[in-house]
């Protein structure tokens, strides 16, 4: 693939992550078009315009993961696409309408856009870690990589509807993509932590307040959990859209911590912040992440205490966070 900085799409443009893409790939000199629900609510996309080169260079469109074609006219004109857009999670009484339904549908509602665009050279979808990990078949001694893929039933008989939607979803991804021709890359990021462009916080950023907060001892934390800085997830993104050589998954985390472990890193840190020193811990077995694919691909992660200044110091000078007495050690 050459290397000329043409027009990519990035759908659900407004997201946590989304936002740090179309952040990352303005900076690299790409042309963006991104989906959003409504373009002209400006509450939800003025974060889009402020980032450098959004005036030159950035287009935002209309479309609806659940509305067949609506991602047409985003996707004709660009050589790639990174999909991101997912349902929003919430508590759920029909969770298979809610959140299962749209990820799957949604996902292969924008491959048939792809499908129709013959100029495009690649796909990169952005999956998750937890399509490998909820399983209970593997050897802990062995780190999990992109060979594992989690256990629908178990997934179903757990009702953890994130990873199955995620799962199902890149499972029909690669099912479209291989029986047409698509070029399809996907990418695996682990819980994601880091500085939020959007002043409204999604349900990951609420998650981390909460926990510098003390405020998640009135609910579970994660259990074991790998975690991976959102501009690393971006960065990562971009690297294997570019590279002629790279093909197939790639989990993206780095580093996997017990909640004691997170616990103890971050009340060390941040001594002044109410930050429970023990969570009650979700019972997960025991695993590592080998993310040896990305990294032979030249990719370095940035270290846990940067996920967390980052995302502290983004928290703070959006007003969620006090900077009364904050200190790091």
């Amino acid at each position: 693939m050459d290397q000329i900085k043409g027009r990519v799409c990035v759908t659900g443009a407004s997201g946590y992550l989304a936002s740090w893409l179309v952040k990352r790939l303005l900076l690299s000199g790409y042309h963006v078009t991104g989906t959003v629900r409504d373009p002209e609510n400006e509450k939800k996309v003025a974060h889009l315009w402020r980032l450098e080169g959004a005036k030159e260079r950035l287009r935002l469109v209309k479309a609806d993961l659940m509305e067949e074609g609506s991602f047409d006219d985003a996707i004709m004109e660009c050589r790639g696409v990174f999909h991101t857009a997912s349902p929003v999670l919430k508590p759920s009484s029909d969770p298979k309408a809610e959140i299962l339904e749209p990820a799957i549908e949604g996902t292969l509602n924008v491959l048939r856009s792809c499908k129709r665009n013959p100029s495009l050279k690649r796909v990169i979808l952005t999956s998750s870690s937890s399509t490998l990990r909820v399983r209970d078949d593997f050897d802990s001694n062995i780190p999990l990589d992109e060979s594992s893929w989690s256990s629908v039933e178990l997934c179903e008989r757990l009702q953890i509807w994130y990873a199955l939607s995620k799962t199902l979803a890149e499972k029909a991804a690669w099912e479209f993509c291989n029986g047409n021709g698509i070029d399809l890359i996907t990418v695996l990021p682990s819980f994601v932590i880091g500085p939020s462009l959007s002043p409204d916080l999604c349900s990951t950023a609420t998650d981390v307040l909460g926990l510098l907060t003390g405020e998640s001892e009135k609910f579970h934390w994660h259990g074991r959990m790998g975690y991976v800085h959102i501009d690393d997830v971006a960065l990562s993104h971009i690297l294997v859209y570019e590279d002629e050589t790279a093909g197939g998954r790639y989990l993206c985390s780095s580093i996997v911590l017990d909640n004691d472990e997170l616990a103890s890193f971050l009340s060390q840190r941040y001594p002044s912040l109410p930050i429970p020193k023990r969570f009650e811990q979700l019972r997960r077995p025991y695993y590592e992440f080998n993310t040896s694919r990305l990294e032979r691909l030249g990719f370095k992660f940035k270290p846990i205490q940067e996920m967390f200044d980052d995302c502290i110091a983004s928290l703070v000078e959006q007003g969620h966070l006090s900077s009364f007495s904050l200190a790091i050690n």
